[in-house]
Order: C-alpha cells, then sequence, then structure tokens
C-alpha cells in the first residue's frame, strides 16, 4: 500500500506544478460556465415551470461542474500510459515490483485531485459572488454537504475505474484513438456533462441514471443543488458504490488477462 501512495504523492506534486496551465483552464471555466448559464437562462425566461431544476439549482449545477471538471471529465486520460503500451515502454514498468492496475489508478487519481485543486477554489470563488440565482447557492445544510463531498469522492473513483477499462482495453487493440474518441463521446453524454440529466425526459432518464456513467458528475451536483434528496439520493449514493465496485473488478480481471498475453517486441 505504501508504494501505491507513494505514485499517489508523486504524481500529486507534479500536477501541481502546472500553474499557467491552471489559469488557463480556469478562465476557460469560469467564462463556459457563463455562457452554459446564459443559454439557460434564455430557455427559463421562456417558460420556468416547464423545467424539472430550479434556475437557482441549475446555475449550481453549471458552476460545481466547471469547478471540478477535472475530476470527472472523461477526455481527461493518461496520455504517458497510451504511450507506454503502444512504444513498448510498459516493459519498464513490468520490471517494478509493482501491479500495473493498483499503479495506474493511483497516479490517475492523484492527477486529477492535483488539477481540480489548482482550478476549483478561484472559480468557486467567483461564482459565490455572482448576484442570485446566477451564483452558486449554499449547501441546504452541512449532511447535505458532506454527502456531496462523500459522493465527489466516490464519482471521481468511478470516473478513474472506467478509464482503467480504456487503458486496459489498449492491450488488445492496435491503436487506441478511436476507442478514445467514442468512450469519451459516450461518457459526456450519458453522465450529464452535456445537458443535466434531470432535463431528459422520465423513460430514457431512469435508464441513464441506473448506467454507471450517472454516479459520475450527475450525482454529487444534484445533492448539492438538492435536486437529489431522501430516498433517491440513498439509491444515487448505493449506485455509485456498486459501479465502483463493479468497475474495479472488471478492471482488474482485465489487468490479469492483459498480463498473461502482453507481448513487448524489440531490444
Amino acid at each position: 500500500m505504501k508504494k501505491y501512495l507513494a505514485f499517489f504523492r508523486l504524481r500529486f506534486s507534479m500536477g501541481l506544478q502546472y500553474r499557467a496551465a491552471a489559469l488557463a483552464g480556469m478562465a476557460t471555466q469560469f467564462f463556459w460556465g457563463t455562457m452554459e448559464i446564459l443559454m439557460f437562462r434564455a430557455f427559463y425566461r421562456a417558460d420556468p415551470a416547464a423545467f424539472p431544476m430550479t434556475l437557482e439549482a441549475t446555475c449550481a449545477y453549471v458552476w460545481l461542474q466547471q469547478a471540478f471538471l477535472t475530476l470527472f471529465a472523461a477526455w481527461l486520460m493518461e496520455g504517458e500510459i497510451f504511450d507506454s503500451i503502444i512504444n513498448g515502454n510498459i516493459a519498464y514498468e513490468l520490471c517494478r515490483p509493482v501491479n500495473i492496475y493498483n499503479m495506474w489508478f493511483s497516479r490517475s487519481i492523484a492527477a486529477r485531485f492535483s488539477r481540480a485543486m489548482l482550478r476549483c477554489m478561484p472559480v468557486l470563488l467567483l461564482a459565490v459572488v455572482l448576484p442570485a440565482p446566477y451564483g452558486l447557492m449554499a449547501p441546504a445544510d452541512g449532511a447535505a454537504f458532506f454527502l456531496f463531498i462523500l459522493s465527489m469522492l466516490l464519482g471521481a473513483g468511478v470516473a478513474v475505474s472506467f478509464c482503467m477499462l480504456v487503458y486496459m482495453t489498449c492491450f488488445f487493440t492496435i491503436s487506441s484513438m478511436g476507442l478514445r474518441i467514442v468512450m469519451t463521446s459516450l461518457v459526456e453524454f450519458f453522465s450529464g456533462g452535456i445537458i443535466p440529466l434531470p432535463f431528459l425526459p422520465d423513460g430514457i432518464r431512469k435508464v441513464f441514471e441506473a448506467l454507471p456513467f450517472a454516479s459520475m458528475q450527475n450525482v454529487p451536483l444534484r445533492i448539492y443543488s438538492g435536486n437529489l434528496q431522501g430516498d433517491e439520493m440513498l439509491k444515487a449514493l448505493s449506485l455509485q458504490v456498486f459501479w465502483l465496485c463493479i468497475l474495479i473488478l472488471i478492471g482488474k480481471l482485465l489487468d490479469a488477462l492483459a498480463m498473461k498475453k502482453i507481448t513487448v517486441q524489440g531490444g
């Protein structure tokens, strides 16, 4: 366990060094969030009663989504991992007395948390000072905030465990590009990254909420905004734990299968 914590610390420290990229990301995410909110405002002005979330809750959803984008973004995968599989540098990783899956998981989660730590506070502070209903509202109470944090950690774990499936699948393909494009597009739509899931028709929404993608950003953002409460919230949290365990189990199985069949050519 200590060696994987060491990988986590090293990757976390490395991620904190990219301050210029973080500043660019802050500006991009703030202005993107502003454009999204202006778009939603236009729809709400037409018929506010037609939407399942209040404008204030929707604005909170958007600001939190932008502030913690690097925790849940499906496209945020480690290019070094793909390169090591393709060019054969995975051989150096195999020489280490570590499990490949555990090492990559700890590195991936550390990279996401370090980037989120650099970017989230300025975006959140700017969102807080905006006038209602366009700013970031406070959570309903302390319990809601605690469950939001818990759900956010689970959501980040689900996102990383899903990306681990993509990494492991690349051992069985010639090129990872097609797989990455397809998976990224699926996750962005099914997780509520493009349209919050409550805005979808009830029949489609119920199916989407049962999929692992909804256990990423959809659940924590809706808990904070107050859209998920009571039994629905407990069910969503249970699904997060369920999908986290299932995705890790599948990833471990793929890892074991890949390690038996891996071939590195060259010298």
